[in-house]
């Protein structure tokens, strides 16, 4: 028998604020209901605590691959790696070389996450992670490729939801190369609603070999799917509708997921898209009036209407790996490139990475490339440990690109004409071309960042909200009400110890925290769990003041996102620092990578602030945000200057930095930047002779004493490699009219398709 005083308390205070709370919520849609629900919470659960316990994050130890995973790396993904030659994929040959995709076959790159017992590799989170990030180095159409099939697709779903029979079929298949998987999703009226989709599935019976049998007659429209044109087996995603009860249930049976054969009659595949240039196979799917069987839905008749959580579920993980990886690999080679051509190129008599205005952008790629790549390992080993973070898969899709697109830009501006002029000397070309293609897919950036990041992560973390809102949608009122009491109870509880404790904490900059297990970044991890108070108290006030309007406060929602995105990467560094050795060297990495957040997080919470409609409201978020007003600078330039230096020499920090990358064959521009790199640096106090002794040249030197004849050699050297290093691409005209001749092709296959 209820306690009188909790049913008092539920008649006079719960009742009432559960009525209020039913007016201001939004209807949760089914497909609302799956995302916020899917996948699992982890270390963000504890960012939005307000107190977090960094036991936690450094239990997950070091980054590391199996003996398995790491002797694949180094054999067949370097042996791919010396097959791709970007220049001639892009520009001559516009896909992937015949020879390379059978190798990806035959060395079970397709089955990269499908488990041994079916004949695939069976790879943790993290080799798939290093493998996609080490292809990226050398050829985003070969990683696209690779990354693909192990990602959000057939091979993932039949493993997470399949039947049997099923994955007793198709998975061997899809290991081996047999059947080549691509997943349509997107409908040609959708984009980000994926859920909007108009492809629908009617549930009839029909002809299948040769027999009656009950199934479903699709028509569907999909776009920009990879791997389509070469692809044998489709999973596609529908709406599923049974108008005559066949099924004995509702007629609208919502987004449901199947499996249908490429050379399905009715099915029209093989078109290509052309998407940034880059030539990795992609193109549109149709079908008018494909039947298949019943069996043809993954997991079979009982997963019929449960498409979407089914697809929210696998990408839950899958978006934590794939594109962070991709984006990973391309900063890490932007590091890695600019810093040896900031060394190698001299300009005024002095190599370009002396001057403060490109040391600016060296120190931003530098510190970019440590803190991703520390996120990268982290997301990959808490999804090994059994974890679907959705929120932070999120976070990890959004930021990597997007500091992967800064990257980038800011390599292409060191390189000058160097980066601009295209051919087989520029090696960043390509790279830059494919940006808008990370930033777009598996959900716009400027979506995830203004509505998921946050509006998920303040549901899918906060210990009672989501209880809350499923009781107050509860059918059966009784119920709904004493679910709500108890979870209103905890939370009341919980916004008072929140609220002091970011009031506190902001008044004593969080030095009570203890962090002594980080070593020399302990004051910064205690910084960052002040913030973690100062987001969880700011997001309790949010959520119960704005409530379903937080869905159209966009910017006010980013604005929380980004602090939690800055609070989860910054942990990430610390926890890299720490289970690097606390390696003295990397030491400008970290603290300027946390300067950096630090900085970010203090703009972010301002622009809260400064926005928010209830100016009370603002008034008490003030004080535990600024009680002393804001106090973080953007990262000292000295400590910039030492970053950048760290990339214009070779030493063991830099390897750190920058390994997993693809170094180049022998002939090919990134040994040759790599070998000049090395000889500029080996020549250096050579150089500054002949500068001293006003030597225009080392025969001059060799003349006067100054220098012996190895010092001329390697003078002679290091000269010969670096005019190579900065030369570029020059054609005949007939060679350039022989690139136009394909562009009228593809203007008149234009004119054919309109």
């Amino acid at each position: 028998m209820a306690n009188p005083l909790v049913l008092l308390r539920r008649r006079l205070f719960s009742a009432p604020m559960l009525g209020f709370v039913r007016k201001v919520l939004p209807p949760l849609s089914d497909t609302e209901s799956a995302a916020l629900e899917a996948g699992s919470v982890w270390w963000d659960a504890e960012l939005f605590s307000g107190d977090p316990d960094w036991s936690k994050l450094l239990a997950s130890g070091p980054f590391a691959l199996t003996g398995e995973e790491q002797a694949f790396i180094d054999g067949p993904v370097d042996t791919l790696c010396a097959m791709l030659d970007e220049w001639r994929i892009t520009f001559e040959q516009r896909q992937l070389p015949h020879d390379a995709f059978e190798f990806m076959k035959a060395n079970g790159f397709f089955g990269i996450i499908i488990p041994k017992e079916y004949g695939g590799l069976g790879f943790s989170a993290a080799a798939h992670s290093e493998i996609v990030s080490r292809l990226s180095t050398v050829s985003l159409t070969g990683a696209i490729t690779v990354m693909v099939p192990n990602s959000l697709g057939p091979g993932e779903l039949l493993m997470l939801y399949g039947t049997k029979d099923q994955r007793d079929h198709y998975l061997p298949r899809l290991a081996s190369g047999e059947d080549i998987p691509c997943f349509g999703l997107t409908s040609e009226s959708g984009g980000s609603d994926a859920a909007g989709m108009e492809d629908v599935g009617i549930v009839c019976e029909g002809e299948h070999d040769g027999e009656r049998v009950l199934g479903i007659r699709l028509n569907f429209a999909k776009r920009y799917i990879t791997l389509a044109p070469v692809a044998t087996l489709m999973g596609l995603a529908f709406k599923l509708r049974d108008p005559d009860g066949l099924l004995g249930g509702a007629e609208d049976l919502g987004i449901t997921v199947a499996l249908i054969p490429a050379s399905a009659p009715g099915v029209t595949i093989g078109r290509r898209h052309y998407p940034a240039f880059q030539p990795f196979a992609n193109g549109p799917i149709e079908g008018k009036d494909v039947f298949v069987p019943l069996d043809a839905i993954i997991g079979g008749r009982a997963r019929a209407g449960d498409g979407w959580r089914m697809l929210m579920g696998a990408l839950a993980a899958g978006r934590g790996i794939s594109l962070p990886a991709l984006s990973t690999g391309s900063v890490k080679f932007a590091a890695h490139a600019t810093g040896a051509y900031a060394r190698v190129r001299e300009q005024f008599g002095l190599p370009v990475g002396k001057f403060e205005g490109v040391q600016e952008a060296l120190a931003r790629i530098a510190a970019t490339a440590y803190e991703i790549e520390a996120a990268r390992r982290l997301t990959a080993q808490a999804i090994d440990a059994g974890e679907k973070p959705a929120v932070i898969s999120a976070i990890m899709k959004a930021h990597a690109t997007e500091r992967m697109r800064q990257a980038v830009n800011d390599a292409m501006d060191v390189h000058g004409g160097k980066g601009i002029c295209d051919g087989p000397k520029n090696y960043l070309g390509s790279a830059y071309r494919a940006l808008p293609i990370g930033i777009t897919v598996e959900g716009a950036n400027i979506l995830t960042r203004s509505l998921i990041i946050f509006g998920q992560g303040a549901i899918r973390c906060h210990p009672y909200l989501l209880d809350e809102m499923h009781a107050a949608q509860n059918p059966d009122k009784s119920q709904g009400l004493a679910d709500f009491d108890k979870a209103l109870a905890g939370h009341l509880g919980h916004q008072i110890a929140t609220a002091l404790r970011a009031y506190w904490r902001a008044l004593t900059f969080g030095r009570t925290v203890r962090a002594s297990e980080f070593g020399a970044l302990a004051p910064y991890v205690r910084r960052l769990t002040r913030y973690s108070a100062t987001l969880a108290f700011m997001g309790e006030i949010a959520l119960v003041s704005l409530g379903g309007e937080l869905k159209r406060m966009e910017m006010i929602s980013a604005r929380l996102g980004d602090v939690l995105s800055e609070l989860y990467i910054a942990s990430a560094v610390a926890a890299r620092f720490v289970h690097d050795g606390q390696q003295e060297a990397d030491l400008p990495l970290a603290r300027l990578s946390l300067e950096n957040a630090l900085h970010r997080i203090e703009q972010a919470l301002d622009g809260v602030i400064a926005n928010y409609p209830s100016r009370t409201l603002a008034v008490l978020m003030r004080p535990a945000a600024f009680p002393w007003g804001r106090r973080r600078r953007p990262a000292p330039d000295a400590l910039r200057r030492e970053a950048a230096e760290l990339l214009l020499a070779p030493s063991a920090a830099r390897d750190r930095l920058v390994d997993g990358i693809y170094l180049g064959q022998e002939d090919d521009e990134i040994a040759l930047l790599t070998r000049a790199f090395a000889k500029a640096h080996e020549s250096a106090p050579l150089r500054r002779k002949l500068r001293d002794g006003d030597f225009e040249t080392s025969q001059a030197a060799l003349e006067a004493g100054a220098i012996t004849a190895e010092d001329k050699v390697l003078l002679d050297d290091a000269d010969r490699l670096a005019r190579a290093v900065i030369a570029v691409d020059d054609f005949a005209e007939d060679g350039l009219c022989a690139a136009e001749a394909d562009a009228g092709t593809l203007t008149a296959a234009r004119k054919a398709a309109s």
